[in-house]
């Protein structure tokens, strides 16, 4: 599998990380861990499924995916070619006005959010690019006409800040009144643009800290701590609905991207 990443271009900057193409020269399935970010998929060649305890989910060229609590599987086919668009936390709201919230766990069409002709027309210059450059300038350009009038919602970016600056190991509660916001509102806000409860969103940051991190640590007792857990068998029980695997069996797996 080859994976070649890009940054975003200075007007773009402001709502999405990064760009990243991958591309499999033999069947693949990766096992993809829940992230604090939105994402955006165009294939270009090739076919790409989830697999699921139902079957296989065949996707569509173009998908936009809210983010989840959980892992989930992708099989990539021999020849698939895919450039994923990895929005900021919230940045989503600059291209959609949906509630972000109401894509959580879910995988959509991405002509759901933008036209079916805008989408088709996007896959074909996609399709037929002659380099990774000039597709992610075609992209680009088709993002770029897709910005909206959305003003950035400072009060939600600082609570984004806070949390991952504390690794996630905060109160909702107290977060809520350090920024001078009473919860309930809080909550409605943070659901709406960044796509999950605030909850749900720490307990991301937690994990995810816990893994980029593990090596740092001398035992999984330790790590269990230093990740707000009280317990281990708390801590185990989290770590395999968000990845699948227990942490002995996940950090022994290769991962992918």
């Amino acid at each position: 599998m080859d994976i070649t990443r890009f940054s975003p271009n200075h007007r773009l900057d402001p709502y999405i990380r990064e760009y990243i193409i991958i591309e499999s020269d033999t069947d693949l399935s990766n096992s993809m861990i829940p992230d604090t970010s939105m994402a955006m998929a165009i294939r270009f060649k090739g076919s790409t499924a989830f697999t699921t305890a139902a079957g296989i989910d065949m996707l569509p060229s173009g998908v936009i995916s809210g983010l989840r609590n959980e892992a989930r599987t992708v099989r990539y086919s021999k020849g698939t070619g895919n450039l994923i668009v990895v929005f900021k936390e919230g940045g989503v709201a600059a291209f959609c006005a949906q509630p972000a919230h109401e894509l959580f766990n879910q995988s959509i069409a991405a002509d759901n959010i933008f036209t079916a002709p805008s989408i088709r027309d996007l896959t074909e210059k996609i399709s037929e690019a002659p380099s990774h450059t000039i597709r992610i300038k075609q992209l680009e350009r088709f993002l770029e006409s897709s910005l909206q009038d959305a003003p950035a919602d400072l009060l939600i970016t600082q609570a984004v800040e806070v949390m991952q600056k504390q690794k996630g190991i905060i109160r909702v509660k107290e977060l809520a009144a350090s920024l001078y916001i009473s919860q309930d509102p809080f909550e409605k806000k943070f659901r709406a643009r960044i796509g999950c409860s605030p909850k749900k969103f720490a307990a991301i940051i937690r994990i995810r800290n816990l893994i980029n991190n593990f090596s740092t640590y001398g035992s999984l007792t330790e790590a269990t701590y230093e990740a707000g857990f009280y317990d281990q068998s708390h801590f185990i029980k989290e770590f395999r609905q968000f990845t699948g695997k227990s942490p002995r069996e996940f950090f022994a797996a290769p991962q992918i991207w």
